[in-house]
């Protein structure tokens, strides 16, 4: 009887810490954020191009990092990303994962140390993000035509190259129509694909899911690796391979999240 009573007193215990480090670990990662892009701004001007883009980086690495570290030693999130550590030395690689959540971004570049990722428009603007996102060397996604040329001049510098080829979350365990900008990147920067599965135990930050919305605990994140493709010759037959390839390697190993 005291047993049950003492399991009953920590479930209601456990209700409010849940609450308590989700949405203060949502606004560590918003300061953090914010702090480190209002930083970066006179970086921009002072430090060379080159030193800048590095440090920038770097930091936003390590940034990440500690967030998901504060998750991990909360309780409340456990990451296995190991498989990406292997990726960190690579030079002049595309990494094109699918598309789950909106933590995404955040689980794979927190492993690498010289990620470009390609930005909206909007986010770049924004002074939460826009300082960091410049420091760093970011693709400002503002036309196709300039992302391209963009992207390709990245690869050329060695930077491994961050794009979700689905262009948009998925939803579910549906995979998205891939969009073809990442395919003609790879063929004009002669730049290898590396297909990267993100799985999530429950719709965390997924389409359609508020930022609001406490979800189960604990939340479970792992990254694995996919095959390697060499840069296409013709991109449409590539992205029409490398989709039906993300598509069973979704339905045949549980990828993304539950329905």
């Amino acid at each position: 009887m005291i047993e049950k009573r003492t399991l009953r007193a920590l479930s209601w215990l456990s209700l409010p810490y849940e609450y308590l480090v989700y949405y203060g670990g949502l606004l560590l990662f918003a300061a953090m954020c914010l702090v480190w892009s209002l930083l970066a701004v006179p970086l921009v001007l002072l430090l060379p191009r080159r030193l800048g883009v590095s440090l920038g980086r770097r930091v936003i690495m390590l940034g990440f990092r500690t967030y998901l570290r504060f998750l991990e030693l909360s309780g409340i999130v456990e990451c296995d990303l190991a498989a990406l550590d292997s990726l960190g030395s690579e030079r002049s690689l595309i990494i094109a994962p699918n598309h789950p959540s909106l933590i995404d971004v955040v689980l794979i570049v927190s492993r690498l140390p010289n990620a470009a990722c390609i930005i909206k428009a909007n986010l770049w603007d924004q002074l939460i993000f826009g300082g960091s996102a410049r420091l760093a060397g970011y693709i400002r996604n503002s036309s196709p035509t300039r992302l391209v040329v963009d992207a390709t001049e990245e690869l050329h510098a060695g930077s491994q190259l961050l794009v979700f080829p689905e262009g948009t979350r998925t939803i579910g365990n549906t995979i998205q129509p891939f969009k073809g900008g990442f395919a003609l990147i790879a063929k004009r920067a002669r730049a290898p694909v590396q297909m990267v599965f993100i799985e999530i135990n429950h719709p965390f930050l997924c389409k359609g899911c508020s930022v609001l919305r406490k979800p189960e605990f604990p939340l479970v994140f792992r990254a694995r690796l996919g095959e390697r493709f060499l840069p296409p010759g013709e991109v449409r037959p590539y992205i029409s391979r490398l989709e039906q390839y993300c598509r069973s390697q979704v339905a045949g190993n549980d990828a993304g999240v539950p329905q």
